[in-house]
């Protein structure tokens, strides 16, 4: 599975790479923050073809084959848990850093049995950097292997969060977490693509990630590079990684206590609202 994976997060790099400094037709999804572009599209159709040419009954969840908005996203994910072999795909994570040429963006690919996620890639085609993981097996950056970062402190730890594209409170309250953790941590990053900050976690490039109100192929497979790396995945309430998590706490294992005290402190872990 992790084979086809990568060989579709590849074939769809190429083309996004191919497209990612001309110009780019686009529309908007839910907002002007939720954007969508032909290469989007393309890309998925891309991932699609690859992954059923080779396993042609398995499902497949996919960014771009789902109506915009949470509930929307929510309704998509319930539709396909009754399959045992899922695909869940985003062909462009940071669209809007696509549109505006910010060059952080990557394919996210995971392969779920029975719910599970037990293969991933997330392939960033700019930088060339194929990140891999299976169940019980570690996680790997180009074929060598990752760990999460050692710090062991909050202070110590260098942490990124992201913006909801929609509208209503999911912004305010990572603003509010942001408030809150950046007096404590060294610094906080926002790069606008939540795969490639769990990717990072996983690479020990960051100490942790949370962010608000996300979706399936947004965090299942940067989910399986972190575990497999050592580190711990929650919702930021603390409850363990599945796949219907929306807010997401991903850490180096050492942090994750202080953190999640930060954001239930802050009201900034997305439940309050709910």
């Amino acid at each position: 599975m992790l084979e086809t994976a990568v060989k579709a997060a590849e074939k769809a790099g190429e083309r996004i790479r191919a497209h990612a400094a001309a110009a780019k037709k686009v529309r908007f999804k839910s907002s002007s923050h939720d954007l969508v572009t032909e290469v989007d599209q393309a890309a998925e159709e891309i991932i699609r073809d690859t992954i059923l040419k080779i396993h042609p009954s398995h499902a497949i969840l996919g960014e771009e084959g789902v109506e915009a908005g949470v509930e929307a996203s929510r309704a998509a994910l319930e539709e396909h848990r009754s399959f045992e072999d899922l695909w869940i795909v985003d062909p462009i994570d940071g669209t809007t850093n696509f549109v505006h040429g910010f060059p952080m963006f990557c394919v996210s690919i995971a392969y779920a049995r029975r719910q599970e996620v037990v293969a991933g890639v997330i392939y960033d085609p700019l930088r060339d950097e194929r990140f891999t993981a299976e169940k019980g097996k570690g996680a790997f950056l180009n074929g060598e292997p990752i760990r999460v970062s050692g710090e062991e402190r909050l202070e110590e730890s260098l942490v990124a969060t992201g913006f909801p594209a929609g509208a209503g409170g999911a912004r305010q309250r990572n603003v509010e977490g942001i408030l809150k953790l950046s007096p404590r941590c060294r610094n906080v990053r926002a790069g606008g693509s939540a795969a490639l900050h769990l990717a990072y976690v996983a690479a020990g490039r960051l100490t942790g990630f949370w962010e608000l109100e996300l979706n399936a192929w947004d965090l299942a497979a940067g989910s399986l590079l972190v575990r497999e790396a050592g580190g711990e995945v929650t919702d930021t309430a603390g409850t363990p990684y599945d796949i219907g998590v929306r807010h997401i706490l991903a850490t180096n294992g050492n942090i994750h206590p202080a953190m999640l005290k930060e954001l239930k402190e802050a009201r900034a872990t997305g439940f309050e609202a709910q």
